[in-house]
């Protein structure tokens, strides 16, 4: 198996957590990222620590309260695949959220390194931006759930719809140097959801020098390291792929490069 791709537990810890990736395990510096999945009634609690949070219910209702604020009977989509925003809660560093779960309750923990700017706040679906990109067989649905212009001091936070036969992450981009204004140096994680779950998402990760140079058979609620490179994705046909962004690095902006073998796609006849 790929180092690059991470499994989910078949049974969950007792707090409900499924998958966890830190700064240390993947031997970068930025993006750690968990997931859970909790029975109704069940509570998660995390201390956000010197990390801020984003926590994206990704499925079922829950409440969620931090040690100032308190959201009750949020959540509305049952499944990612019904395409509509989250709901998500930002949570500064220095601070706790406690997720109860209303039913049965899916949900991501997105962490980065906090500076305690911003307060608590709940990020409803009409807060999310909603765009489709690209054009033909490269045409996705896009969420941005915490984009640059939004308040927080590391996190982007985006989710991605691919219908069967697409492409995404298309052309194949990278941002993996510290370059601006060109190019910004951002970790990534990439959490896929397959439908129907037996499917298998393909994600390709590679550098210009071929150094790394790695094609990934992802399934249904695995993760994909993207410590560098180019990283596109596709979606076989039968088969929708979503797939949920963190990213994270030294400056909140997303600066990107094109594969230059490739970016005449970016110009359709």
């Amino acid at each position: 198996m790929s180092e690059y791709i991470i499994k989910p537990k078949l049974t969950p810890d007792e707090d409900g957590t499924v998958l966890t990736v830190t700064p240390e395990s993947a031997g970068w510096s930025y993006v750690g990222f968990q997931v859970a999945k909790l029975t109704e009634g069940q509570t998660l609690t995390r201390e956000s620590g010197e990390q801020e949070l984003c926590i994206v219910l990704l499925s079922g209702l829950a409440n969620v309260a931090t040690m100032n604020q308190t959201w009750n009977n949020i959540g509305k989509r049952m499944s990612v695949f019904e395409k509509i925003p989250p709901y998500s809660v930002y949570v500064p560093s220095s601070d706790r959220v406690e997720i109860t779960a209303l039913t049965d309750v899916e949900l991501a923990i997105c962490a980065a390194p906090g500076k305690d700017t911003y307060p608590a706040r709940l990020i409803a679906p009409g807060d999310v931006g909603v765009e489709i990109r690209g054009y033909g067989n490269l045409e996705r649905q896009i969420h941005n759930i915490l984009p640059e212009q939004k308040e927080a001091d590391s996190l982007l936070v985006v989710e991605v719809f691919t219908p069967d036969g697409h492409w995404s992450s298309y052309p194949p981009h990278k941002h993996d140097r510290d370059a601006l204004p060109d190019e910004s140096l951002l970790e990534e994680t990439y959490y896929f959801r397959v439908e129907p779950e037996q499917g298998f998402a393909i994600q390709r990760v590679y550098t210009d020098d071929r150094s790394v140079d790695e094609t990934l058979a992802v399934n249904n609620g695995e993760v994909v390291l993207v410590p560098c490179g180019y990283h596109p994705v596709g979606a076989p046909p039968g088969y929708e792929v979503y797939y949920l962004n963190v990213m994270a690095g030294p400056t909140r902006t997303w600066k990107f490069r094109n594969d230059p073998d490739h970016d005449w796609l970016m110009k359709p006849s």
